[in-house]
C-alpha cells in the first residue's frame, strides 16, 4: 500500500549528519497517523553519503533512495524526489537539521484543517553571520516587490505539498527550477508555520555565496520581467544624459572655447557610461536567453543511477520526464 506520508530529503555529502537525521526523523514519523516513506537523494556526494543511505535502506524498509549520476544542484534533486513521491503529502527538508524534523506534525496539522501547501516561515536565523543575514532579508524582499507571484519572505524549500499540488509541479516542464517561487505560482491553500532557524548539526554549508547569489538569480529571472524594463528605463535615461551633454558640450564651446570640459575627458566619460549602459543591458538580456536556450535543448532533468526501494514507479516519472533512463528494476 501507498505511503500517507513522503519525507524527501536531498543530501550532498552530509555523512556527518545523516545518522543523526535518520534518528530525529524516526522519532517524528514513528508518532505520526499514517505510514511514511523517506526519500533520499544522493546529488553526487563524494564522501560516504551513499553507502550510508544504502545501510539505512537495508535497515528500515521506510527509507527509499535515488542517486543521481552526477552532481545535479539542490533544486533537480529535490524536484527529482518530487517526481518519486508516492504518498498523499510531501515534505521537503533539507539534511542539515537546520529544517527541524519536530516542525512536521505541526505542518501536518495545518494540512489536516485544509492547507495544500504549508511552508516553514524563519523568524530567526541562530548563528548565522551579519552579511548572510542582510544579504537574504533584503533578497526575499526584493524578490516579493519585482516577482510577478508573491513569494514569501523568509521561506525556504521547507515545506508541505498536497499530493495535488506535487501533480501540478510534477506536470511543470521547466529546467530552471526555483521550487520556493513555483510552490507559490502554483496557488492552492497555503499558510505558513513560523520556526527558528538552527545552525547546522555539522559540516560546512553547501550554499557558497556564488551558488545562493545564483539561486537568487534564477529566482528573480523566473519570476519577474522587470529586469528587462529596468534595462529599457537606464538605457532612456543614458539617452537623456547624451542629449544633455552635447547641449552642455554645445553652450561651453561657444561661451567658454578654452574649458577642459569640452576636451578628451568628457567624451571619455560618455563612452565609459554608454558602454557600461549597453554591456548592462546586455547582461539581462543574455539571463532570459539563456534560459531559453536550457529550455529548447529538452534534455532530462537528472539522469539516475541507482534506485532502491520503490516497488513501484509510475511509468509517468520515467517515460514522460526521462526516457532515456533503465527502469529501476533494471538498475537494481
Amino acid at each position: 500500500m501507498s505511503p500517507k506520508y513522503s519525507l524527501i530529503i536531498p543530501i550532498y555529502n552530509e555523512e556527518a549528519t545523516i545518522a543523526a537525521l535518520y534518528e530525529r526523523i524516526r522519532a517524528v514519523i514513528d508518532r505520526l497517523d499514517g505510514s511514511t516513506e523517506i526519500i533520499l537523494i544522493n546529488d553526487g556526494s563524494r564522501d560516504r553519503s551513499l553507502p550510508l543511505m544504502r545501510e539505512l535502506h537495508h535497515h528500515d524498509p521506510r527509507v527509499c533512495y535515488l542517486s543521481l549520476a552526477r552532481n545535479f544542484g539542490h533544486q533537480v534533486a529535490v524536484t527529482a524526489g518530487l517526481n518519486h513521491v508516492r504518498g498523499r503529502v510531501a515534505i521537503v527538508m533539507d539534511a542539515d537539521l537546520q529544517d527541524p524534523p519536530e516542525l512536521i506534525p505541526k505542518m501536518i496539522e495545518q494540512w489536516q484543517q485544509g492547507y495544500q501547501v504549508v511552508y516553514a516561515q524563519r523568524t530567526q536565523r541562530r548563528k548565522e553571520g551579519w552579511f548572510k543575514r542582510s544579504t537574504a532579508y533584503v533578497f526575499y524582499r526584493l524578490l516579493k516587490q519585482l516577482a510577478d507571484v508573491e513569494i514569501p519572505t523568509d521561506t525556504g524549500d521547507f515545506c508541505l505539498m498536497d499530493r495535488q499540488v506535487v501533480d501540478v509541479l510534477n506536470a511543470m516542464p521547466e529546467r530552471n527550477r526555483y521550487i520556493r517561487g513555483l510552490r507559490s505560482w502554483v496557488g492552492f491553500r497555503q499558510t505558513a508555520v513560523k520556526f527558528d532557524r538552527d545552525p547546522r548539526f555539522a559540516g560546512d554549508a553547501k550554499y557558497t555565496f556564488h551558488q545562493s547569489l545564483t539561486l537568487a538569480i534564477s529566482g528573480l529571472v523566473s519570476f519577474s520581467s522587470v529586469p528587462l524594463r529596468i534595462s529599457t528605463y537606464v538605457g532612456l535615461f543614458a539617452a537623456f544624459v547624451a542629449v544633455i551633454m552635447m547641449i552642455l558640450v554645445f553652450y561651453w564651446r561657444i561661451a567658454y572655447p578654452g574649458s577642459p570640459l569640452t576636451g578628451l575627458s568628457t567624451i571619455v566619460v560618455a563612452i565609459f557610461f554608454l558602454g557600461a549602459v549597453q554591456l548592462l543591458s546586455i547582461g539581462i538580456l543574455g539571463e532570459y536567453i539563456g534560459r531559453i536556450y536550457e529550455e529548447v535543448k529538452n534534455r532530462p532533468l537528472y539522469t539516475l543511477s541507482e534506485v532502491a526501494g520503490f516497488e513501484q514507479v509510475t511509468e509517468k516519472a520515467f517515460d514522460r520526464d526521462h526516457p532515456t533512463q533503465a527502469h529501476p528494476e533494471e538498475i537494481s
